[in-house]
């Protein structure tokens, strides 16, 4: 049985990651550790870890049925987590359409006999890996991106870390 690593997110395309850049570079410099490439920036909706490949057709097209209405998420915060020691980019209320989103996807995810994460979702852009703790850093004026789609993400191990892929439907 073949197996991919994969989770949804919500990934930002160019323009959204310019205006993240704004935000996030600033800040970034004032954090040690291993800081994460702008390509790689994105905001797990949904971790379903390793899935057989075989499936992923069958689950693109399940997920391909959540309507996505348009919302903001306004990142208002850095925080340090000390048990992955990152440091992330976090917004401090979730909008009701990402919650409806994040429900639904983690009802689809049921269906295919994936365990759901059983804690309150937090969204959240990690910015800096290996971090070394600070204090939570409020931003001067919140980033606030605009979301109306998400994405199936292939996370691949390599050497200095995992590389993420969108899969396309």
């Amino acid at each position: 049985m073949s197996t991919r690593r994969l989770f949804f997110a919500l990934w930002p395309d160019d323009r959204q990651r310019d205006r993240l850049r704004d935000f996030i570079s600033p800040m970034a410099k004032l954090v040690e550790g291993q800081h994460v490439y702008r390509g790689s920036w994105h905001v797990t909706t949904a971790f379903i870890g390793d899935f057989e490949e075989r499936l992923i057709p069958d689950l693109q097209a399940r997920a391909a049925e959540i309507q996505v209405e348009p919302f903001r998420t306004r990142f208002d915060r850095v925080e340090f987590w000390p048990r992955p020691k990152v440091a992330s980019l976090v917004a401090s209320t979730v909008p009701l359409e990402l919650e409806h989103l994040v429900d639904s996807l983690n009802t689809v995810l049921a269906e295919f006999d994936v365990a759901v994460e059983d804690r309150t979702y937090r969204p959240h852009i990690t910015v800096v890996r290996r971090a070394r703790p600070f204090e939570t850093q409020r931003l001067a004026q919140p980033a606030l991106i605009e979301w109306s789609s998400f994405e199936l993400i292939e996370s691949v191990s390599q050497p200095g870390g995992a590389a993420y892929h969108p899969l396309k439907q």
